[in-house]
């Protein structure tokens, strides 16, 4: 099915608007140029895309069975995959990051829409036992009105594990995308029109975060919201919700520890570290750039992986190099001062380079790694973003947590060693809402729930969690007259 991706306006209802608040450059990191625009919504934009979406749910969205959503999501998925490249091309472009990771994007978005589109009607209640002459069971309802601010690192991807999860409980959609990268949740949008989602179960209001996104966190009318940002927004987001007493669930980043033990698998680990530091360039929220390596194997691992960092090469989206361009300007001067930093209080001690034929207007930093960081240090604090990592060396399991816990942040967590009982141990005692054990990512992890703990955020997306936190269990109580 031929069905036209390259979308600049926003999605309300059934209709393609040009907004009421102008229009936005879209720039491609790789070069800096511009490359097109978005249309600029504004909180009248907002409110109309709430009211489609309601409307939505008291009309044919709301009518539907689960079984017959899970059919929808199932075609949509089915349109994904036939648009893989044509989508892939797009997160690339718009993103910056390389084609095959794009590839691999477009892939997870694919597989979410197939595990939910056969989870929808699989959502079950339960029978509670209860005092004579009553019968009480629970059933799982959706919110009714989402809203997802969804951001410009993974787009397609958190559109699986947000939106698609919430059309999964029959929800409606309301999603204001990154103004730095909203092209591929446009199109998105145009491939659930294809499959045939009701008008008004997703909706697409592009705009400026302090416009468009504050107008969403903030309107009365929606039920739930799912942000994935950065720690201040995210606070600005859960008080605007909290006002209108709207339940949010938050990603908000960290700053994720890799245990290296002298009995780990080093041919193993070695490659899983550094792509688990740079991939998209570093700007992933589960980005493992505190590297943690007992003393015994610290001078070997620091220098096998100061090795991998030299040869590593940073270029233009469409070259698929290592890493391609940070997504902008800003950006690009925040990790480069956080690098300038480092090479005035620590030991720098590999730096990838830049293509030779990459564009200088392109948001290029070159991936680099520093050793002996202490736990004091802004860089094992705080979230880069950029393709920095850090190697520090502990004595012993205790200090090994001691230092993997030593930040605000509980996203994501690395253990690289044989030993069993460290194992259950350390699994056990990790601030973290995810760990693994010999082996980082599990392969995109579609079924595994993913969220954090302090700074990270709260609730969970991804697997069946998932529609549980889109969804309001309600008890019924029946007496028996």
């Amino acid at each position: 099915m031929a069905v036209e991706l390259n979308r600049n306006g926003l999605r309300i209802g059934g209709d393609w608007r040009s907004g009421a608040g102008g229009r936005l450059p879209v720039e491609n990191p790789s070069n800096g140029e511009r490359v097109g625009d978005i249309a600029a919504g504004d909180s009248d934009d907002i409110d109309a895309a709430v009211g489609a979406a309601r409307a939505a749910l008291d009309g044919d969205w709301g009518r539907l069975s689960a079984t017959e959503r899970g059919r929808l999501l199932a075609r949509l998925g089915g349109l994904v995959a036939e648009h893989a490249e044509r989508l892939a091309l797009i997160e690339a472009r718009d993103v910056g990051k390389p084609l095959r990771q794009a590839r691999a994007d477009v892939a997870a978005l694919a597989r979410y829409l197939e595990f939910y589109a056969g989870a929808a009607d699989k959502v079950l209640g339960e029978t509670i036992p209860y005092l004579p002459g009553y019968t009480v069971h629970t059933r799982r309802e959706p919110h009714g009105v989402t809203g997802h601010i969804i951001p410009w690192n993974y787009p397609l991807q958190i559109i699986g594990r947000s939106v698609v999860a919430a059309l999964a409980m029959g929800n409606a959609a309301v999603v204001k995308p990154a103004e730095d990268a909203s092209l591929s949740a446009l199109a998105f949008a145009a491939l659930a029109e294809a499959a045939g989602l009701p008008p008004g179960a997703v909706n697409v209001v592009t705009g400026l975060g302090e416009t468009a996104g504050a107008a969403l966190a903030g309107h009365p009318g929606i039920d739930h919201l799912s942000f994935t940002g950065s720690g201040p927004v995210g606070a600005l987001v859960q008080a605007a919700a909290g006002r209108n007493g709207v339940g949010v669930t938050l990603e908000l980043g960290g700053k994720s520890p890799q245990l290296v033990f002298d009995d780990a698998d080093l041919d193993k680990a070695l490659p899983v570290l550094v792509t688990a530091a740079i991939q998209n360039a570093g700007q992933t929220c589960s980005a493992a750039s505190r590297i943690l390596v007992q003393r015994g194997v610290h001078d070997r691992v620091a220098a096998a992986l100061a090795e991998r960092f030299a040869g590593l090469v940073a270029g233009p989206a469409e070259a698929d190099l290592d890493i391609g361009p940070l997504i902008s300007a800003r950006q690009k001067a925040r990790v480069e001062a956080f690098i300038a930093q480092g090479r005035t209080d620590l030991t720098l001690v590999a730096e990838g380079r830049i293509a030779p034929d990459a564009s200088a207007g392109g948001h290029y930093v070159a991936p680099v790694l520093f050793t002996g960081v202490p736990a004091d240090h802004p860089l094992f604090q705080e979230e880069i973003f950029g393709p920095v990592a850090l190697v520090t060396a502990f004595e012993d399991e205790a200090e090994a947590l001691a230092l993997a816990n030593a930040t605000r942040y509980g996203l994501v967590a690395g253990l690289w060693t044989r030993d069993g009982d460290r194992q259950m141990r350390l699994a056990r005692d990790l601030r973290a809402g995810q760990v693994f054990i010999n082996n980082y990512g599990a392969g995109g992890g579609v079924e595994l729930p993913f969220g954090g703990v302090g700074a990270s955020g709260h609730g969970r997306e991804k697997g069946l969690e998932a529609l549980y936190g889109f969804s309001a269990l309600k008890t019924v109580a029946h007496h028996h007259s």
